[in-house]
């Protein structure tokens, strides 16, 4: 690794971390600006003012907001999440107990959704503008034109309530055999599954679109070669940059799209318990599960960034 490409990959870390302290102060004051008040909404409705007013100083709700939100900062920093209003628990131990189920479901939809992905952008790419392409192309632009949410909506409608092949919630403690397995996962994974496969395919199909029009895969069709051995062969080998690129900016929006199919589904995640915080006003939950879903996305940005300058050859010689 030359100088070059290590002073741009320290760059890009540089721009990581303050993008994520720029989250950090917007998570807090959106916390912040939430309507209600903390201390009023644990003791009810018939507390007292002077009780509200006791609640608030134990709860440090008195103290300037900078200073909450440096000491909120470090104890991130050292990893301490705080303690719930709530439930009055390790914030870390009950986001620990719902991490497992979040990266359950984000792991089986990236394992199915980047093969297929990969399958469409490439047999499109290979035949491009024949029937095949047209069809696949405008199928995903019309899944890609429709919000998940409706999407998770129609999949509840047609497949759980009119068909039943399905539950319409996910409820994984009660799974207790492989086929229930299979039944309770399906519609959330086949949901993010396909949103996340068409967003990947068309940007796979673009990048070996552009790598077929450069003048060295021209000479191998010249010369006699089969358009599978082409993009097989010549014009995949040299998009692997541009499609790893594609497929962690692609995976990205599984942050987003789990929040939206756990709260549908009312599956027993991360998200589902950050939603599940912000009606009880749980601002050390809300703002530990934010967090974790804004560092998530900003890594894969990251990550994709990071894979296209390696993958650039210019800045290698």
């Amino acid at each position: 690794m030359n100088g070059l490409i290590l002073s741009v990959l320290l760059q890009r870390l540089g721009i990581a971390l303050i993008s994520l302290f720029i989250v950090s102060l917007a998570v807090f004051a959106a916390t912040e600006m939430l309507p209600g008040d903390v201390a009023e909404i644990l003791l009810g409705q018939a507390a007292t003012p002077d009780a509200v007013a006791g609640l608030r100083e134990a709860m440090g709700l008195n103290e300037p907001a900078i200073y909450r939100y440096f000491r909120w900062l470090g104890g991130l920093l050292t990893g301490d999440m705080g303690t719930s209003y709530v439930n009055d628990t390790s914030v870390a131990s009950m986001i620990g107990d719902r991490l497992s189920n979040t990266l359950k479901l984000a792991g089986v939809a990236a394992l199915l959704s980047v093969p297929l992905a990969m399958f469409l952008g490439v047999t499109s790419a290979m035949f491009r503008l024949s029937p095949y392409d047209r069809i696949i192309s405008f199928l995903t632009i019309a899944v890609i034109s429709v919000p998940e949410f409706m999407l998770a909506t129609g999949g509840v409608l047609i497949f759980a309530v009119y068909l039943q092949w399905v539950p319409a919630l996910s409820l994984a403690s009660e799974v207790s055999s492989f086929g229930e397995l299979l039944r309770t996962f399906a519609l959330p994974v086949g949901i993010l599954t396909v949103t996340v496969s068409v967003q990947m395919s068309r940007m796979t199909r673009a990048a070996l679109i552009d790598i077929l029009s450069s003048p060295y895969v021209e000479m191998a069709t010249l010369k006699g070669a089969s358009m599978p051995r082409v993009v097989l062969k010549h014009a995949l080998p040299n998009a692997i940059g541009p499609i790893a690129n594609a497929v962690a900016l692609s995976l990205s929006y599984l942050v987003g799209g789990v929040i939206i199919i756990e709260t549908v589904f009312n599956y027993p995640g991360v998200a589902k318990l950050m939603v599940d915080a912000v009606a009880t006003r749980d601002l050390p939950l809300i703002q530990s599960c934010a967090m974790i879903f804004c560092f998530s996305y900003l890594f894969l940005i990251t990550l994709a960034d990071i894979a296209g300058i390696l993958a650039n050859p210019r800045l290698r010689t």
